[in-house]
């Protein structure tokens, strides 16, 4: 990671919904951020070029959702289109993340702090993003 990287934008990548979070590499802190909405993983471009413009990250982290024997996904591979795609749009830096056991742990994070297991109606997405900004954070340096 360069040093001029300060701020970054990670997305959980899905098909309905996006969770994002934001992070500071200078001060080591995340925070997951209102999820963005998608059909069949097209998220509304708009709203991720404000939340860029909002928070002028220097690089964008993807979650990648691997099998657990390291072979990829139909959704893994969707995820590196969304983040061909950013960097497209963007011109910003993408970088992918494992993110495997991501959304198994903001699941467990959010019944511990009382949800109701309706991730339907309470989605966990951007917990994920923030989940896989942090598991990113303490791989660099």
């Amino acid at each position: 990671m360069s040093d001029a990287v300060r701020s970054v934008l990670a997305f959980d990548y899905g098909l309905r919904q996006i969770g994002v979070a934001v992070g500071n590499t200078l001060l080591g802190t995340t925070s997951a951020l209102p999820i963005l909405r998608a059909r069949d993983g097209v998220p509304d471009w708009s709203a991720v070029q404000a939340l860029v413009t909002e928070w002028r990250p220097d690089l964008l982290v993807v979650g990648e959702p691997l099998n657990m024997d390291d072979s990829e996904s139909e959704l893994a591979r969707r995820a590196q289109r969304f983040a061909r795609q950013l960097h497209g749009r963007l011109g910003l830096p993408v970088e992918m993340a494992d993110e495997r056991l991501s959304s198994r742990e903001a699941k467990a994070q959010a019944r511990e702090q009382g949800h109701r297991g309706d991730y339907q109606r309470a989605p966990v997405d951007s917990l994920a993003a923030e989940i896989i900004l942090r598991t990113w954070l303490s791989q660099q340096g």
